[in-house]
């Protein structure tokens, strides 16, 4: 089976290096990693989507974060031979709630303006991350042009896929962060009332589960993935 992956706001690949190696070898794993220097719409993205998976061989699409509004928006569009779809740590509308949603849009603009590091302690917050991935991480932030980091946030502060996650055809797994202080919980409840048969893993690791347990994620994926070939 071809496993895609998808990038979070990072938009790197080289953050999937633990957890693709924790999947069985049987698995055809391919990772997209977005422009670092190029500010693209959602429909753009899109098009980088479609053109990066496979053609004509049956495929599992696994979303991380910041991709996971794409992925349910090209899985809404019956791509043919897709077979199922990951969410990892996602939402569907705006990943804030109450008053960090309103100050989300306007603090959107400093985004470049926060330190690499900072921006990376919050998403391992809730968890003890050795240093070999905080280091990865800042240097994955730090490798994107700032005006892109603006884009891609304002994208996902101002998201609402919930019409297309409704249409979806194909099973649906959700890995969900016990300590995500990114993603409010509420994303998951309000996904789960429009398509109640979203498969549910709780993990106990913050918002970037796959680089914190990849042994853990990587098992919870195979077990889905060899379900569905």
């Amino acid at each position: 089976m071809n496993l895609v992956l998808l990038p979070g706001m990072h938009g790197s690949s080289e953050l999937f290096v633990d957890f693709a190696s924790a999947l069985p070898p049987s698995f055809n794993t391919r990772v997209l990693s977005y422009p670092n220097d190029l500010r693209l719409s959602n429909p753009e993205l899109l098009d980088l989507i479609r053109a990066f998976v496979p053609a004509s061989e049956p495929f599992i699409l696994l979303a991380e974060s910041f991709s996971t509004p794409l992925s349910i928006q090209f899985a809404a569009a019956n791509p043919p031979n897709l077979k199922g779809l990951i969410l990892c740590a996602g939402f569907a509308t705006s990943p804030l709630r109450g008053v960090t949603r309103v100050l989300g849009r306007y603090l959107a603009p400093l985004l470049p303006f926060m330190p690499a590091g900072l921006a990376g302690a919050i998403m391992v917050s809730g968890s003890h991350a050795p240093d070999s991935i905080l280091g990865r991480l800042r240097s994955a932030i730090n490798s994107v042009r700032p005006g892109v980091l603006v884009n891609r946030a304002h994208s996902a502060l101002t998201c609402d896929v919930l019409d297309d996650l409704r249409r979806l055809n194909v099973h649906v797994l959700y890995l969900q962060a016990a300590h995500d202080r990114l993603v409010n919980p509420v994303c998951l409840e309000e996904m789960l009332r429009v398509k109640p048969d979203i498969e549910v893993a709780l993990l106990n690791g913050a918002h970037i589960l796959l680089q914190l347990m990849p042994r853990q994620s990587a098992e919870v994926v195979t077990s889905f993935v060899r379900r569905l070939s």
